[in-house]
């Protein structure tokens, strides 16, 4: 990038770029990869399980078992607490852009897989953003579609001078990374932005995202993500409750000093902090999440912004719910067997290894303790030994939904108090489907053998033309 505001230097040149932990000095992903992390996750996930359950029936042998396990929770406990008190960073003036030299030259990138009610609509967005034609392309890459879906785009490709189309061949390998991966070598952004085949954004979209990466530490920016179908039925509203709590933890995190982490859909990553870490990784089933990890383990900072939105589907069955949350768990569970060597090395640093570790804890670790605990618990008659840390953090869940939901009332319809506790408790009713997909996810890593499967979300196209056009 030519010089301007944008300073490509990363802020920790003194850190062994993480590409070159993972596919060695030359930090070419196309060699053969040197690091192992990725062997094992099986044996791994089994070590974790047998600890965990043996842990359990140990501390419930003792006498001192339930102190323990207030020793052990306390920390976790005031952690939760004190993101509730954090401050947000305000996000930097749209008008920056004016005084730039130079603008970053933006590449999006859709990965498209069997999108023929969905991939105009989004590509049309895309190619008519309020920013100059000469500083941004779309690229999106077929990846190996068997409906109208190649037709389609390359119509598109002879209306829009700014598009660039890929076709991926079956069997090309790497699910949603690979595709991405394969866009990566025909774009030249500065800034790779990626986004659903379902998404739909606001014109100045760029204008008010791209002046968070004047700050040199900043790796990633992901946008809020709001469901285009809300309205549909209970698990439509429960996924919009979801999301408005999900960007709200976030936000608390990163101004905690702790972990953001990216969301696939609407997520901008600077080109340099991809490359220094090695790309989209294709041995995971979660590029978002496992990239997220990888830019924090680089040292790289990732924002989040309430504004602008990118509106998607919403799942409208338990079904579809179930296969696409259960790929999400298994793909954050994988990050932290891959990555523990380079995670207990404090890469990261020390408050950032920290949130991150309370956050395995909370949402893995837990939940798998849950079979062993209420068999005690049965045979004893007596609650089980960590009831007061599942109360604590049930408790502090439905905080962080109505924080959610309260701080969503600036970009959204405006609802009284009473709805917006009503929607609070019907995100806390829905939420609950995440923790039997937990423990589901955490026995089934332990127990059968790899998986590396990566199922697509079906789009149906309806309600997908929300756009708040910078209302918000």
């Amino acid at each position: 990038m030519s010089a301007n505001t944008w300073a490509e230097r990363h802020p920790a040149d003194d850190l062994e770029p993480l590409n070159a932990i993972l596919y060695g000095d030359e930090g070419d992903e196309d060699e053969e990869i040197s690091y192992r992390g990725y062997d094992g996750r099986r044996r791994k996930a089994a070590a974790i399980l047998i600890l965990l359950w043996g842990g359990i029936i140990a501390l419930n042998s003792v006498t001192w078992g339930s102190w323990a396990v207030l020793g052990l929770s306390l920390p976790v406990g005031v952690r939760l607490v004190r993101l509730l008190f954090a401050t947000p960073v305000a996000p930097p003036d749209p008008q920056v852009l004016e005084t730039a030299e130079e603008l970053p030259f933006v590449s999006l990138v859709v990965a498209a897989k069997n999108e023929e009610t969905t991939i105009a609509r989004v590509v049309k967005l895309l190619c008519d953003l309020d920013y100059p034609r000469s500083h941004y392309e779309v690229c999106v890459v077929n990846d190996a579609s068997t409906d109208s879906t190649p037709k389609i785009l390359d119509n598109l490709a002879r209306q829009h001078d700014n598009l660039t189309i890929l076709h991926r061949q079956p069997g090309a390998g790497g699910g949603k990374s690979g595709a991405l991966n394969a866009a990566l070598k025909v774009t030249r952004g500065d800034i790779i932005a990626v986004f659903d085949a379902d998404a739909s954004v606001d014109r100045d979209l760029l204008r008010r995202v791209l002046p968070t990466f004047t700050r040199p530490e900043v790796g990633a920016v992901q946008i809020r993500k709001t469901i285009s179908n809300a309205e549909e039925n209970f698990w439509t509203r429960g996924q919009a409750a979801e999301m408005a709590m999900d960007l709200y933890i976030q936000q608390q995190r990163v101004a905690a000093g702790g972990v953001g982490e990216l969301r696939g859909n609407g997520q901008f990553v600077r080109r340099l902090a991809l490359d220094r870490c090695g790309g989209f990784n294709e041995e995971t089933i979660t590029d978002d999440l496992d990239l997220s990890f990888r830019l924090h383990l680089d040292r790289w900072q990732i924002e989040m912004l309430a504004s602008p939105p990118v509106f998607e589907e919403g799942v409208t069955d338990f079904v579809s719910l179930w296969h696409q949350r259960s790929r999400w768990a298994e793909g954050g569970y994988q990050r932290y067997l891959d990555y523990w060597r380079l995670f207990a090395s404090n890469r990261m640093g020390l408050r950032k290894s920290w949130d991150a570790l309370t956050f395995f804890a909370i949402q893995y670790l837990m939940p798998a303790t849950a079979v062993p605990e209420l068999a005690v618990a049965l045979v004893r008659r007596q609650l089980p030994l960590f009831s007061p840390v599942v109360f604590l953090t049930l408790a502090m869940t439905f905080a962080y939904m109505v924080g959610g939901i309260w701080r969503s009332r600036r970009y959204e319809a405006k609802r009284s108090i009473w709805e917006m506790f009503q929607q609070s408790v019907l995100g806390m009713v829905y939420f609950m489907h995440w923790f039997v997909v937990i423990v589901a996810t955490t026995a089934r890593i332990a127990v059968l053998p790899k998986r590396l499967k990566w199922v697509k979300t079906v789009h149906r196209g309806d309600g997908c033309n929300a756009s708040t056009n910078g209302a918000d």
